[in-house]
């Protein structure tokens, strides 16, 4: 078993956390703002370093290779982002790109042999924070293998003219002729010269903390649904328009959230998690009654049979009146749960019981890169702790021991991929 650098990858951590640094703990660094381009060139700075070779894509996506003992062999691909959201932490994603850094990084200072040759890569765009949507190049690169509903979402053209949130000026696709990393489209991941993907990241959540465990070995990405939860009523005056006259759409928003709570609540499944996380109010004036409001439900289950519980409790919203308003429920997005190559899960776990790196099975509950690529070929996740849960977030912190340890228990899975 080989082992990777606690220096080095506290070194990698420091220098990282500069790129986008916003000043109390954390960092904004958005996807091709000068801060991410920073990132690119150090990570481009270090690969080359080690003899990596360095190639680009049509979308910024970035390689760096290590050719391995066979030329004719498909490459095995390590990676994540740089890009952050706003007020975000020094973890989530860059540590991806980092502990895959730090994988060849190992094999050029020990000498690993191997086979395949093995890349570090950068995906461009995962928050989508500037330029919405999330996933946004996996889905471009992914595109002709994900399913229907998910594909319609990452039209080419569509995501080249994505408006940025703060200058409506600006498109994607200004930022990436910009940003001096477009390259050719032949240099994207594809199954013809990849073979497998690993992708190292934080867990964003508090179980494997909770449970006095290192590392995640991570068996799926839970499938979930949005919907949109809209009430209908009528603005008037908030001083003289009489109470039991009234049609509040916002009165009638709570008491139906209360009433998902309670419904979902009684499902009694201990592991399902759900949230409203955005609402919509007009006119959204102190002086009136609200005659809109619209808010999110998102929840998350591996097992679609508990989801199809939930969404006819959402669905069944609408067939009740809430003081006096009317109500419709209308369908966002969902996914289905996308299960890691068992293969490769199987290597992740054997690497860290023969590290002897203390790991439990777990989910994913967020979407990432990984999950888009796993359409397209074998993939597979490895968690590392994140104290306190904490994570898009300044507060977000994992230990260099624990980043190193994702790292090494990486390493040591690629190798037993590699030697297949």
């Amino acid at each position: 078993m080989y082992t990777c650098s606690l220096d080095r990858m506290s070194d990698k951590i420091k220098t990282f956390s500069m790129y986008g640094d916003a000043g109390h703990g954390g960092i904004t660094r958005y996807s091709l703002s000068p801060e991410a381009l920073m990132a690119r060139n150090e990570f481009k700075k270090r690969m080359e370093a080690i003899g990596a070779i360095i190639e680009v894509d049509d979308v910024a996506n970035m390689y760096a290779t290590l050719p391995g003992s066979d030329p004719d062999a498909k490459r095995i691909v390590m990676g994540s982002h740089v890009d952050s959201v706003k007020n975000g932490g020094n973890y989530d994603g860059i540590l991806g790109v980092m502990s895959a850094m730090e994988v060849l990084e190992t094999v050029a200072d020990q000498n690993i042999p191997h086979i395949h040759p093995l890349t570090a890569m950068i995906w461009t765009n995962e928050e989508g924070s500037l330029y919405p949507p999330a996933m946004m190049c996996s889905g471009i690169v992914c595109y002709e293998y994900l399913p229907e509903d998910i594909r319609g979402k990452f039209r080419y053209e569509d995501m080249m003219n994505s408006i940025s949130i703060l200058d409506k000026t600006k498109t994607f696709g200004d930022a990436l002729e910009a940003s001096g990393f477009k390259g050719n489209k032949e240099n994207r991941i594809s199954p013809d010269k990849y073979q497998y993907m690993f992708e190292t990241h934080i867990e964003q959540g508090p179980i494997l903390e909770d449970a006095g465990n290192t590392i995640g070995v991570v068996d799926c990405v839970l499938g979930m649904f949005n919907y949109r939860v809209r009430f209908y009523g009528q603005t008037v005056h908030a001083g003289t328009f009489p109470m039991p006259k009234r049609r509040d759409a916002f009165y009638a928003a709570s008491k139906a959230l209360c009433y998902l709570h309670d419904e979902i609540d009684q499902l009694g499944v201990d592991d399902l998690v759900y949230t409203t996380g955005e609402v919509v109010c007009h006119p959204c004036v102190h002086t009136c009654v609200a005659d809109y409001f619209d808010f999110s439900i998102d929840a998350r289950h591996e097992d679609p049979n508990v989801l199809e519980k939930v969404l006819a409790i959402v669905k069944s919203v609408a067939d009740k009146e809430w003081g006096g308003c009317t109500c419709e429920v209308v369908k966002a997005w969902n996914r289905d749960t996308v299960y890691w190559d068992k293969k490769l899960v199987s290597y992740v776990k054997s690497a860290a019981e023969e590290l002897g790196v203390k790991h439990q099975y777990i989910h994913s509950g967020a979407g990432h890169d990984a999950q888009f690529a796993a359409y397209m070929l074998p993939t597979t996740m490895i968690f590392v702790q994140s104290k306190d849960g904490l994570s898009h977030c300044e507060p977000e912190y994992s230990t260099p021991e624990h980043c190193t340890d994702g790292a090494t228990v990486m390493l040591n899975a690629v190798l037993k991929a590699d030697a297949e």
